[in-house]
């Protein structure tokens, strides 16, 4: 296939996904939520949002404008796939099949319905992609890998693959630097940034810094209309597990009856919790963040040392890479 035809392909695949029937949305949603219960229809929904905003032929066009695809020769490459949130790892399907390589891959156990969902509609769409496609349940025959995972496993994946070229990913998380002066649309929208996908994303806000002063609870006002993400039971027991801990070594937090919030130091908060801590200067704050920058995936907010807006974490274009690593360059370059 010409890199014209993938294109197409690709477009073909988001249009696929905006024309699903609501019962075929229906029946597919609830086999994704019984391998995987906090995988809701809405989640599911919000990952499909996110995929077919970006697969247009124009921006797909666009995006593979800046990259020269004319010596690449096919190699076989590997992904490693996590399953924290619904088709986490599409990304890296749709960058190694336009860019022309064969895909191995290695779902999740949390993410296999979905996945193999994209991968048997783009075969109905274009056959001859089957060739260029497959599944594996060892990788041990790949030219190069793209491996996401928790901080240990990277470390063995770090270790095993460190033969062929690689991408490795860790745990990373977000955070949202706040002046005081922000609108509440803007404080609205930050809600969606904490609470979509129940907060299990590495784009997800696990963290905020606020200046000295700050009167948190005007914020955390702002988050009532998604007080309903108490009612799914896994939220649910996260939450009053470490409400229990928060009790019982009578650690300092605030509770509005859906969201913990604590002071820390830390920046990777638990599920149901959310992390704050003052800061002097925006100045004294971006050289922390500095020094954080490979545990860091987004910073939301409207100052210089913010990388996304309010709300928009969720809503990566396609050349915003994980973990800042350009995926395509990487496999335009593997015979480099």
């Amino acid at each position: 296939m010409e890199l014209a035809q993938r294109i197409d392909l690709f477009s073909a695949l988001g249009r696929r996904i905006v024309s699903m029937s609501s019962s075929e949305m229906t029946q597919l949603c609830a086999r994704v939520y019984n391998e995987n219960n906090w995988f809701t229809a809405e989640n599911i929904s919000l990952a499909f949002q996110g995929i077919a905003r970006f697969l247009q032929k124009e921006s797909l066009s666009e995006w593979v404008s800046h990259y020269n695809f004319k010596n690449v020769k096919p190699k076989k490459v590997g992904v490693v796939m996590t399953g924290n949130i619904p088709l986490v790892g599409f990304h890296d399907i749709l960058s190694i099949v336009i860019s022309g390589h064969i895909l191995a891959v290695k779902t999740s156990s949390s993410d296999d319905v979905l996945i193999r969902w994209i991968i048997n509609e783009l075969s109905e769409l274009e056959p001859g992609i089957k060739t260029k496609i497959g599944f594996a349940d060892r990788l041990n025959d790949v030219d190069a890998i793209i491996a996401t995972g928790s901080n240990n496993s990277a470390r063995y994946f770090e270790y095993y693959f460190s033969k062929i070229p690689h991408i490795i990913r860790k745990n990373r998380s977000s955070c949202a630097v706040l002046t005081g002066c922000e609108s509440d649309d803007q404080l609205n929208a930050l809600g969606n940034d904490i609470f979509s996908y129940y907060g299990l994303g590495c784009r997800n806000v696990s963290k905020i810094f606020t200046p000295q002063g700050y009167e948190l609870p005007n914020l955390l006002n702002h988050f009532e209309s998604f007080k309903g993400v108490i009612d799914h039971h896994k939220y649910n027991n996260n939450y009053d597990y470490n409400k229990s801990i928060y009790l019982v070594n009578k650690e300092p937090h605030l509770d509005t009856g859906f969201l913990l919030v604590r002071q820390t130091t830390e920046i990777v908060s638990p599920i149901s919790v959310l992390f704050y801590e003052h800061y002097d200067s925006q100045q004294a704050l971006g050289q922390m963040l500095e020094l954080q920058k490979d545990n860091i995936q987004c910073v939301v907010g409207n100052g210089s040392i913010c990388n996304v807006d309010f709300g928009q974490t969720q809503c990566p274009g396609l050349d915003e890479y994980a973990d800042g690593v350009d995926t395509v360059k990487f496999l335009t370059e593997l015979d480099n």
